[in-house]
């Protein structure tokens, strides 16, 4: 059983820490200061210390220094980027801003003790590194994102292991939900930079106004608030892997300088007349057609040239076949354990639900599915109502050539451009409308996978008054 120290002054925090960690199987001891820990407990008999930033008395990264070689998470209150570089420049492993989702304290706890593991196993039996070497993602809970038999996983395993002993940049592609950071994570811990520090940049969630001081730091008195140096992310990533994701969404004067950083090796924080060599190295991604963008003046040419060395395309879920049910009976068993619950499986409606669905959110939109589901569920079987997933509606899919159960279906003739984008309401609606003259209620229900019943259900929300069928008959009879 791995042993854990909670340094927290609140309480409240230690308390819910405590519950949370005790159920999935932790050893748990608590301190309310780095003193109080100092001096009741061995730093170093433990296999990780998640400790707040800010403390009475000394703050939690001088735990780091004291706590050797085990690992430090840091947790802080003040969810900033800026913090996250200081502790982690001190040497944190990670951190987690508060209040925290109990999954991704979860994953973060059970990350750092297996990573921490792995390296005492590998002292302990002096094997070289590339022998004892374990992948992050098979690690992490996470995992189900970048596993799995098609022939597109497949590839992209190989790809993952060529590249990652390179220095060279990567550019992870695939729509949202797919797993682009998971990706990110196993190229670092693949490559030869994996004992140093991974940083993590979405470039979307940070405001155009602060991104190049994030991004490259600055000086004291370079702008207004400025009152110390601050050392920027990419520098913070020295000697390690920056992940900067969704690139697209960075401002163009952010990346000239980004271009320049690529180019040349160096970095100059704002404010400043000199520059600073790092050795730093980059994977990008983004959801978006960078060479669209680039064409069309909204990215740079150039940097989209640089970052564009090794690309890696994800595929998304919904063309993943059979990996799909693996997928998410491997996410069930996880959310149950999570849960504290008993073995759970999917009832002949959920796989079908599952299997059918186009999952837009991907492997994202799945896990949280599963997630409610398992809470909701009180039995030992989840059906497709828990999941949240109308089966009547997936069927229409079948009409508009979709995937259904390994099989297309041809779309009935239309005047219009067969490439329109509809919805599935937009589409029942045209279909009953082109249709309904020709074809008898029951036929109308058959074609689109749905009883009767609910054909007049959705006459009457979408308002499609019923054709009588005596006057379908007076019209053949006439023409």
């Amino acid at each position: 059983m791995h042993k854990i120290l909670i340094v927290e002054d609140e309480s409240v925090i230690r308390a819910a820490l405590r519950r949370l960690l005790e159920r999935h199987d932790y050893a748990l001891d608590e301190a309310a200061s780095v003193a109080e820990a100092q001096s009741n407990f061995t730093l170093g008999d433990y296999d990780l210390i998640i400790s707040d930033l800010r403390l009475p008395g000394s703050p939690g990264t001088d735990l780091i220094a004291l706590a050797g070689t085990t690992p430090v998470l840091i947790m802080t209150s003040y969810a900033s980027l800026r913090s996250a570089v200081d502790s982690m420049r001190m040497g944190a492993v990670d951190y987690i801003a508060k209040p925290f989702d109990h999954s991704d304290m979860l994953q973060a706890v059970q990350r750092v003790i297996d990573k921490h593991s792995q390296r005492k196993a590998v002292k302990t039996r002096k094997t070289p590194k590339a022998e004892s070497s374990v992948s992050a993602a098979a690690r992490d809970g996470a995992v189900t994102m970048i596993i799995g038999e098609c022939d597109a996983m497949q590839t992209l395993a190989e790809h993952i292991e060529k590249f990652a002993p390179t220095d060279s940049t990567v550019l992870v592609l695939g729509e949202t939900g797919t797993g682009k950071e998971l990706v990110a994570r196993e190229i670092h811990a693949q490559s030869k930079r994996a004992e140093h520090t991974l940083i993590s940049v979405n470039c979307a969630a940070i405001p155009e106004t602060l991104i190049e001081s994030e991004l490259f730091g600055y000086e004291k008195g370079a702008f207004t608030g400025a009152n110390t140096n601050r050392m920027g992310l990419i520098e913070a990533a020295d000697g390690g892997t920056l992940f900067l994701d969704e690139i697209g969404e960075l401002p163009m004067e952010a990346q000239a300088r980004l271009l320049r950083f690529i180019q040349e090796g160096e970095i100059r924080r704002i404010g400043s007349v000199q520059s600073r060599k790092v050795n730093v190295r980059l994977i990008c991604a983004t959801h978006r057609d960078l060479q669209t963008l680039a064409s069309e003046g909204s990215f740079r040419q150039d940097l989209f040239y640089r970052i564009n060395v090794l690309r890696l395309k994800l595929p998304p879920l919904r063309e993943r076949g059979k990996d799909i049910l693996f997928l998410a009976e491997r996410l069930l068993d996880k959310q149950a354990a999570r849960a504290s619950r008993a073995a759970m499986t999917l009832s002949p409606r959920a796989i079908q639900a599952i299997t059918t669905y186009q999952w837009p959110g991907n492997v994202r939109e799945m896990e949280h599915a599963i997630e409610r589901a398992v809470i909701l569920t009180d039995g030992p079987e989840i059906d497709n109502d828990a999941l949240g997933i109308d089966l009547e509606l997936v069927n229409i899919n079948r009409l508009r050539g979709d995937r259904v159960s390994g099989t297309t279906v041809k779309r009935p003739p239309r005047n219009s451009d067969p490439v329109e984008d509809l919805s599935l309401e937009d589409y029942f609606q045209r279909f009953v409308i082109e249709h309904q003259d020709s074809m008898s209620e029951t036929e109308l229900a058959q074609k689109l996978g749905i009883s009767r019943k609910c054909l007049w259900e959705r006459r009457q929300r979408f308002e499609i008054p019923r054709k009588k069928s005596g006057g379908n008959r007076q019209r053949k009879a006439a023409s």
